[in-house]
Order: C-alpha cells, then structure tokens, then sequence
C-alpha cells in the first residue's frame, strides 16, 4: 500500500528565540529536519516524503537539509501556509491519486524510530485511522478562573504526538471539509479532523521518546539525545 509521508517544517518557531528557525538548528551535525527526514528514509512502510516549509526557506532545505544527505524518497518540496493546517492541506493537496496513506508529521520531532512509524503506518492500513499517542503519567486537573473544576481519570487520557496516518481519500475529504469552516485552526492536530467527521482513530503507544522542540530546553533534551546516539552510547 503506498504510503506518502508529510513532514510539516514551515513553522517560524516563535517560541525559540533565534535567527534560525528551530527546524533548520543544527543538532549533532546536521539539521534537527535533516535528522526527522532521515526517520522517515529508514522506515520500511514510507514509500515517498513531502517536505512543507516556508517559501523563503524552499532553496535552503533543498541545497542544505536533503541534497546533502541524498534522501531518495523525498519527491517534492512544497510551500507551506500561514497556519499548520494550511501547510498540511498543501501537503496533502500534492500528493498523487495513487496514494493509499498519509503520514503526517511534525518536522521538530526527530527522535520518532523507523519501528514506531512503521508500527503506526501498518496499524492505520488495518483501521484506516491511527497515531502516535502516550499514555499520560501526571495528575490532570481541569481548571477555570485559577481553580480546579475537577480531576480527569489519567486511565483514559493520552498525549497526541506525530506520525498521524490516514487513509487518503478520508484525511483529504477532512481538511476539505476543515477548509470551508470559519476557524479551521481550532483543530489543533490532524486526528481532530477525522474525529470530527465521525471516525474511530486508533491509538499506537511509542516505544521510545518522541519530544516536539518548542523550548531552548526541549532542543538541549534532543541534542543530548542525538549525540548519544550518534556516539553508540546506551
């Protein structure tokens, strides 16, 4: 079943400070997206990869985040929107008919295993539906005004993370429904659209840490990651 992975890098990063868009930092000796791509080249279920980025950033993720690495299943560098789900919708709107599955993901994840994304991409062939998602350890507390409103049964209650893969014709019909809505950003991941249109997704737990950079302490956590890997270090 072909599978096409997009791999949503054309955020500005706001959250980081710096020049340099947290995607395109380098980490252990190349870019964080360099290394989140090079996931999705050693997995046996992604047959082909579409990088979203912004316009201005389309010649450098070429010259220097996938030539140089030789990633031969990246077929296309796509422009990115103003939003996550704009970039997504261009990703998915430049995929061929022939493509059975997509497999979205978040560039400033690079930790995610070739196993878990293979492991999620054959759950969704099975369900049409499935992500990445950890189960949540800390107590959870729903709050208004400063004060707690109850306290959730963290049993029941998961972390959504990327890959998120869908059957092709279900996510592309969700985002076009997405589309047409006043404020399509209020769903804050891909799941939210398939839920919305009243299907099951099925949840795959990650068998190692799958940390989204978003803070100057996330990247120390992904560097240090990174190196020890690339070290052969336990």
């Amino acid at each position: 079943m072909k599978s096409y992975a997009v791999i949503v890098a054309a955020g500005k990063s706001s959250r980081l400070e710096g020049m340099v868009p947290k995607q395109f930092r380098e980490i252990a000796g190349r870019p964080m997206l360099a290394w989140t791509i090079g996931r999705f080249e050693a997995a046996e279920t992604i047959d082909q990869i579409v990088v979203v980025v912004a316009e201005e950033n389309l010649l450098y993720t070429s010259e220097h985040v996938v030539d140089p690495y030789r990633f031969n299943k990246v077929a296309r560098i796509v422009i990115g929107g103003d939003s996550r789900f704009e970039s997504v919708y261009r990703g998915i709107k430049s995929l061929p008919l022939s493509t059975q599955f997509v497999v979205i993901h978040d560039g400033a994840r690079p930790l995610v295993t070739p196993d878990d994304i293979d492991r999620v991409v054959l759950t969704a062939q099975q369900e049409r539906a499935a992500i990445l998602a950890a189960p949540i350890s800390d107590t959870v507390k729903r709050a208004q005004g400063g004060f707690i409103l109850a306290t959730l049964d963290r049993a029941l209650l998961f972390g959504a993370q990327t890959p998120q893969v869908f059957q092709y014709d279900l996510i592309k019909a969700a985002y076009e429904r997405g589309g047409t809505e006043n404020n399509p950003d209020c769903y804050t991941d891909d799941a939210a659209l398939i839920e919305a249109a009243g299907f099951k997704v099925k949840v795959v737990e990650p068998t190692g840490p799958n940390l989204k950079v978003t803070t100057q302490t996330d990247l120390d956590i992904v560097r240090s990651l990174l190196m020890r890997e690339t070290s052969g270090g336990d």
